[in-house]
């Protein structure tokens, strides 16, 4: 079944602004004639007269990829980083900002966006063969073959406990296979923006060819943390959640949040309230996490580390990076 009852399925085409006025290579003043009109997303509307127009930039953290305040953290720690404020589109931090990062399990991040864009959280999921066929040392919430859960309870599986098998029952859901689930996830990504990442599966198992940066996970998690059912999935600390197994048998699961903020292991840097986000961990991404918090002015903050060398080390760097650049 494919998710589609939620999503726009009209597709603008922006091309141009306004009627211009320009100079030829002759000197001469040329007026274009019965310009292209620019969609305002704000009006949803076309209106050539409009000056206040959103464009893609427009509500974006930009930069250039220089690093910033890496000379005042403990950087070596991890690869890259970045620290977003959302209210004041500043990029506060940045290390390697743009360079090519395997995200592990935060991959679960554009995952679980397409869902909620796409998909009711209560429409329920028969769960395949296919999903329940995970590695030993895979990352799972323990569904079987058979099992109808819903679309709600599935994500938090995936988001809390990180569950590969929650991430591929979700997948064929929405998409029918794994192999279309991955190709829309490469179409939104690079809708977003996200050019410098590829997809290959919905749960970030390892793949040469599955890799993402830093500004292009800000990119994604900025437009996830949009929907209320995101924010409040992955900021959860725990849940029990019930469905039935194939015989039709009641099962009650409970998850626990594997970001080390929300669960208390670790403390938030003071006057900071965490919001939500996704870890993530392999050999080849090392320790990750991606964090949705807030500051004591009450500024939305996204902050990203990649390829943290431990998992202490990861929180040491990003309570870093939030107290150091994100008041």
């Amino acid at each position: 079944m494919k998710c589609t009852n939620k999503r726009n399925k009209i597709k603008l085409l922006c091309i141009l602004c306004v009627a211009a006025v320009f100079m030829s290579g002759c000197g001469q003043a040329v007026v274009i004639e019965n310009p292209y009109s620019v969609y305002d997303s704000k009006l949803n509307s076309y209106d050539t007269d409009s000056t206040d127009s959103s464009f893609f930039a427009t509500d974006l953290c930009v930069t250039d990829g220089a690093d910033i305040g890496t000379d005042k953290t403990d950087s070596s720690l991890a690869e890259g980083g970045g620290v977003f404020d959302l209210t004041t589109g500043e990029v506060k931090y940045s290390q390697n900002i743009f360079g090519k990062m395997y995200p592990a399990s935060t991959t679960k991040i554009l995952t679980a966006y397409i869902i909620i864009r796409d998909c009711n959280m209560s429409d329920m999921v028969t769960v395949s063969a296919n999903a329940v066929d995970q590695a030993a040392d895979s990352s799972i919430c323990n569904l079987r073959e058979g099992d109808v859960i819903s679309v709600k309870n599935l994500l938090y599986g995936q988001m809390l406990a990180s569950g590969n098998d929650a991430a591929i029952a979700l997948a064929e859901f929405h998409s029918g296979s794994v192999e279309a689930f991955v190709d829309e996830m490469n179409a939104t990504a690079q809708n977003l923006g996200a050019t410098g990442s590829h997809f290959v599966n919905p749960n970030g198992l390892p793949d040469e060819n599955h890799y993402t940066t830093i500004y292009d996970m800000y990119l994604i998690f900025k437009e996830a943390v949009k929907y209320e059912d995101f924010v409040s999935i992955t900021g959860s600390k725990e849940v029990t959640v019930n469905y039935l197994d194939k015989n039709g048998d009641a099962v009650e699961k409970t998850w626990s949040n594997t970001n080390r903020y929300i669960s208390g292991k670790y403390d938030a840097p003071e006057g900071f309230t965490i919001l939500g986000g996704k870890t993530g961990t392999t050999n080849a991404a090392g320790y990750c996490l991606v964090l949705y918090s807030m500051n004591p002015d009450g500024d939305k903050i996204i902050s990203i580390v990649f390829k943290a060398d431990g998992r202490s080390n990861l929180y040491h760097l990003m309570s870093q990076m939030l107290s150091s650049f994100a008041k």
